[in-house]
């Protein structure tokens, strides 16, 4: 039975984890639920699942909870950063599956690192933002993380056994692996006729052809700039060079990402577009456990196409490759600028290609500088975002 922390359980991925735990209710146990500020939907899912703690990060609404939940639960309600950090490294936790969407969520997953916890990374930005320490950390603890995100299970799942237990250390080239290929649908504006992309709506961006997600990602995958997050992070789970990382828009979303080796096989993993599937994968790896996800029917998925990516379609993708060259300062200025950018056009500020221009400014007009530790790229991260705000002002 393993003890599960749940970081980001009102989300989508906190929905699909907890799915698959009710699926395997004999195997994992929801010992602490880990929310912002959703205190309706914090309150069901303690009604639902009873774990030991619930924490809000803020304090109004973990307030709000404690007098909401029926005492007869004796569910512990805990609030804070400081809290959510004790939490993660206490000594009954097993597993932290690490899902709270962006910037916020690197403190917690460095701690359950720091810990020496099993991960389950879903939060992306945690690599995006701290490389180079994050995986130092995580091989001084002897932490296992284990990549959730679709593209990266699915190369995960495509590595062989030894190279799967050497994640951030990989020696893909001594494996025999030629290249990665980071597979992404392209999202809802594929065909789109460029000229209009300025005046799409954030209802349209959201609009993703394949995954329910959440609005933040959904417009990430509307630029593609998740997929260039992905490049980043696919960077320094596998160890990957430039030359070992490859891009390819798939949209039917059925080949969630591949891996090439030298003597011109291709492994890829194929699946239902379901979060469940690569959850369910971490969660027992290396067994394999039911997710409650229908298996891929072959007859019904008709042709599979690929293309290229179209850099002035997609110029955040652009934008992050570059930024993964410069090294940790230019990505973590990057994912800074690019938070608030998408705030702003999911709340109407600015225009849909606007989000591009941002991004691309602050990577030219921060100073950059050396990250040694968490402090100094959390004091990155502000000055980025102080920028971005301002640039958003002026448009």
């Amino acid at each position: 039975m393993q003890n599960m922390v749940i970081l980001g359980a009102t989300g989508s991925i906190g929905a699909s984890t907890l799915s698959v735990i009710e699926q395997n209710p004999n195997d994992y146990r929801v010992y602490a639920l880990v929310a912002h500020t959703n205190v309706d939907k914090m309150l069901a899912l303690c009604l639902a699942h009873r774990p030991k703690i619930a924490l809000m990060v803020d304090e109004a609404a973990a307030q709000r909870l404690k007098q909401s939940l029926p005492s007869q639960l004796n569910i512990q309600v805990l609030t804070g950063e400081a809290e959510l950090l004790a939490l993660v490294s206490g000594s009954e936790v097993d597993t932290v599956m690490a899902a709270i969407v962006g910037a916020a969520g690197l403190p917690a997953t460095l701690a359950a690192v720091k810990a020496g916890k099993r991960v389950l990374l879903a939060n992306k930005e945690a690599l995006v933002m701290s490389g180079r320490l994050f995986i130092d950390e995580m091989q001084r603890s002897n932490a296992q993380v284990l990549p959730v995100d679709s593209e990266h299970n699915a190369i995960f799942q495509c590595l062989p056994h030894q190279v799967q237990e050497e994640i951030g250390a990989c020696r893909l080239d001594d494996a025999g692996i030629a290249s990665i290929l980071l597979t992404g649908s392209g999202g809802p504006f594929l065909n789109s006729d460029l000229d209009l992309l300025a005046d799409m709506t954030p209802e349209q961006a959201c609009k993703h052809p394949n995954w329910s997600m959440g609005r933040k990602i959904s417009v990430d995958s509307a630029s593609m700039m998740n997929k260039g997050l992905e490049y980043i992070e696919a960077r320094w789970l596998f160890n990957a060079s430039k030359d070992q990382l490859k891009v390819i828009i798939h949209p039917q979303s059925v080949i969630h990402s591949m891996v090439q080796y030298k003597d011109g096989s291709v492994l890829a993993q194929m699946g239902n577009p379901d979060m469940r599937t690569p959850i369910a994968h971490c969660m027992a790896y290396p067994e394999r456990i039911y997710a409650g996800v229908e298996p891929l029917d072959f007859f019904k998925v008709g042709q599979l196409s690929f293309l290229e990516p179209d850099f002035n379609r997609f110029p955040c993708l652009a934008l992050a490759i570059d930024a993964c060259e410069q090294g940790q300062e230019a990505t973590t200025v990057l994912n800074a600028a690019n938070e608030l950018a998408v705030d702003a056009f999911l709340n109407g500020q600015i225009r849909f290609t606007d989000i591009a221009k941002i991004n691309e400014q602050c990577l030219t007009k921060v100073a950059q500088q050396s990250l040694h530790s968490l402090e100094a790229i959390l004091a990155l991260d502000g000055e980025a975002r102080h920028l971005a705000a301002e640039l958003i002002k002026r448009l």
